[in-house]
């Protein structure tokens, strides 16, 4: 396992205390928000302004460490889980994310029935419909 400043450099970023705590927050698992990472990089490192945040994010997810993910009517969110072409659910009610692996077959998952001439090498797919707990309220079982 790579410690937090072997894969900042390995993937030619500079070693930064905002980029291995965002990093750090961000391998802890989870979809989330950017005032979420915010909070929890802040009781790491003290101060850090919301925009450092967004600025470390961008530069993560260019650099293929951290995945932006942005589910309709929904703020966007990041993960740590990258470059397995994995796919998302989320509930209609709660707002809930939850990790799909591949639907079928290898990368890219699914074929398009035209791809325009487009090299396909990745599918994003997001599921829709209530989680347990919303689908319980919603049904009173």
């Amino acid at each position: 396992m790579s410690t937090g400043e072997e894969l900042l450099r390995t993937h030619g970023l500079r070693v930064t205390r905002p980029r291995l705590a965002v990093l750090d927050v961000l391998t802890r698992g989870g979809h989330l928000e950017v005032d979420e990472i915010a909070h929890q990089v802040r009781d790491r490192i003290d101060s850090v302004s919301t925009q450092a945040v967004y600025d470390v994010l961008g530069a993560l997810s260019r650099a293929g460490l951290a995945r932006r993910i942005e589910p309709a009517g929904s703020p966007a969110r990041y993960e740590a889980r990258v470059g397995d072409n994995h796919h998302h659910i989320v509930c209609r009610g709660c707002g809930a994310i939850a990790d799909v692996d591949c639907v079928v077959g290898r990368r890219p998952c699914l074929t398009p029935s035209d791809s325009h001439g487009f090299g396909v090498d990745e599918a994003e797919i997001t599921f829709w419909g209530l989680c347990p707990a919303c689908k319980s309220r919603h049904t009173g079982s």
